[in-house]
C-alpha cells in the first residue's frame, strides 16, 4: 500500500502516545533530526531544466540505503557471444541453426551485424558501488562504478526509464521533492556529510524467518514498497481501517493467506486483512544484507519478521568499494585446475555482479564479492559458501543449473578457456 505519512484511519490512542519497547524489538522512530544516517543514501541530483537538490534519496520507493540495488539490463559484449561460439562447438551449432532457414530443401544462412545480435541479461548493482548515473534515454542509464568502469543498464522492472516509480529527495529543510525519470539528468552519490542533519525517518531492519527455516537480517523492503518508519502498514480489523507506521511495529507475524497479526511496540496486537500489505497480494518481502546480497520471501514462505536497529557498524557509502574483476581457481570433475579472471555463465565477470538462485522458497541474489567457493552439487544445484561461513544450497536458475552457459577462464597472459557446467566441479574466488 501507500507511503505516506499517515498517523492511522481510525484515531486510536495506541498509535499516537508514545511507545516503549516490549520483547519484540525497539521502536525505529527517530523523532527529531539529530545525527546522520550513514546507510541511506545520499547525493546530488541534477534535474533536466538545471535544477540541483541534495539530500537523502529513495529510488523507486523501495530503495533507500546503500545496500539496496538497483536493478535492470545489460548487453552482453558481442566479443563474449563470439568466443562462445568459438570454444563451445554445441553452442556453436545452436547458432548457425538460428542464423539460417531451409527453403525447398535449400539451407541459406547469413551473418548477422553485432548491432542485431546484441542479447541481455538481468543484472543489479548496489548504489554503494556508485559513484553516478547518468538518465540517457527514457529506457537507459549510464553508471559509473568507484571502481571507474562504465555501465549501460536497460530497463526491466520500475527501476529505469519510463516505468519508475520516482525519486523522493529529502532535503535538509523542507518536505521531499518527489520526480520522475524525465526530471532526471544526473545523479551523483556521495557519503552522507558529517554535518548533514540525520533524515525524517530510518530505514527499515530487521530479522525475517521463513517457513522453510530460514533466517535473514538486513533492511526490509515491504511488499517491495514501504521502508522507512514512516510508511504505513495498512489493514482491517473488526470492521476498522488501520494506517499503523512501522515506526509503532515491533513484529508481524502471517497469521494466514489472508491475514497477519502485527505487534505493536507497545505489546498490543492485531490481526489485520483485506489489503495486499497483510495478505497473499503482497509483492513480497526483500531484505537486502551487505554480508549476503539480497532476498526476497515471498507471502506463503513468511512466517514472521522482528523490526530492530542494526547491530554494529552501518553499511555506509565508503564499505563498497565498486568492485573489481572477479578472480579464482576453477577444478574440473577430472581434477583439472584453472586460476585466472573468471566469466561465469558467460556473463557475470565482476566481483558486484550477482549469482541467482531459489533456496527453501527464497529467491537469492548473492554478490559475488561475498562469496568464498560454489561447488557444483548436481546437475541443477549448487553449493555457495559465504565468506560469514554461511552455507546456501542453490537452484532454480541458469547460473546454478544445466543451463549454465560454462565458465570461462583467462589466465594471466593467457588464452581464455571454457569450462562446460557438466565438467565443474568447483570454483574458489580470491577475496
Amino acid at each position: 500500500m501507500g507511503s505516506a505519512g499517515l498517523i492511522a484511519a481510525v484515531a486510536l490512542p495506541l498509535l499516537v502516545a508514545p511507545q516503549t519497547a516490549p520483547r519484540g524489538g525497539e521502536p525505529q522512530d527517530q523523532g527529531p533530526r539529530g545525527t546522520p544516517q550513514a546507510d541511506r543514501i545520499y547525493g546530488r541530483v541534477l534535474t533536466d531544466d538545471g535544477e540541483v537538490l541534495e539530500g537523502y534519496l529513495r529510488w523507486d520507493r523501495n530503495e533507500g540505503s546503500w545496500a539496496d540495488f538497483l536493478d535492470g539490463a545489460k548487453e552482453l559484449p558481442w566479443e563474449h557471444l563470439r568466443e562462445a561460439e568459438r570454444l563451445d562447438e554445441d553452442y556453436a551449432r545452436r547458432r548457425a541453426l538460428e542464423r539460417s532457414i531451409t527453403v525447398g530443401g535449400l539451407r541459406i544462412s547469413w551473418d548477422e551485424d553485432p548491432e542485431d545480435e546484441m542479447q541481455t541479461s538481468a543484472s543489479g548493482v548496489r548504489f554503494g558501488h556508485l559513484r553516478s548515473l547518468v538518465a540517457i534515454d527514457e529506457r537507459r542509464a549510464r553508471l559509473l562504478l568507484k571502481s571507474g568502469r562504465e555501465l549501460d543498464l536497460v530497463r526491466e522492472g520500475t527501476d529505469l526509464g519510463r516505468s519508475f516509480r520516482g525519486l523522493a529527495v529529502d532535503l535538509p529543510a523542507g518536505e521531499p521533492v518527489e520526480l520522475r525519470w524525465r526530471d532526471l539528468d544526473r545523479v551523483d552519490f556521495a557519503a552522507v556529510p558529517a554535518g548533514a542533519p540525520a533524515p525524517a525517518a530510518s530505514r527499515l531492519h530487521g530479522t525475517l524467518r521463513t517457513g522453510g527455516g530460514l533466517e535473514l537480517t538486513g533492511f526490509v523492503a515491504w511488499d517491495l514498497d514501504e521502508i522507512l518508519t514512516s510508511d504505513v502498514l495498512d489493514g482491517e480489523a473488526t470492521g476498522q481501517d488501520y494506517s499503523i507506521p512501522f515506526a509503532r511495529i515491533a513484529a508481524v507475524h502471517r497469521e494466514s493467506r489472508s491475514a497477519a497479526r502485527v505487534i505493536l511496540t507497545n505489546g498490543e496486537e492485531l490481526v489485520l486483512r483485506d489489503t495486499n500489505d497483510v495478505d497473499a497480494t503482497n509483492r513480497g518481502i526483500e531484505i537486502s544484507d551487505a554480508s549476503l546480497g539480497r532476498a526476497l520471501v515471498d507471502w506463503d514462505d513468511f512466517e514472521t519478521v522482528r523490526f530492530h536497529p542494526p547491530a554494529g557498524s552501518l553499511a555506509a557509502y565508503d564499505a563498497f568499494d565498486g568492485g573489481r574483476a572477479l578472480r579464482g581457481t576453477v577444478e574440473t570433475r577430472n581434477g583439472d585446475v584453472l586460476v585466472g579472471e573468471i566469466r561465469w555463465d558467460n556473463d557475470e565477470a565482476f566481483t558486484w555482479e550477482t549469482l541467482d538462485g531459489v533456496s527453501h522458497g527464497v529467491a537469492f541474489a548473492v554478490e559475488l564479492g561475498n562469496v568464498r567457493s560454489i561447488v557444483r552439487a548436481a546437475e541443477r544445484r549448487v553449493e555457495v559458501t559465504l565468506h560469514d561461513g554461511r552455507v546456501l544450497d542453490l537452484a532454480g536458475s541458469s547460473d546454478v543449473d544445466s543451463e549454465n552457459r560454462g565458465i570461462f577462464v583467462t589466465p594471466e597472459g593467457g588464452w581464455t578457456a571454457l569450462v562446460r557446467w557438466r565438467d565443474l566441479h568447483s570454483l574458489i574466488i580470491e577475496p
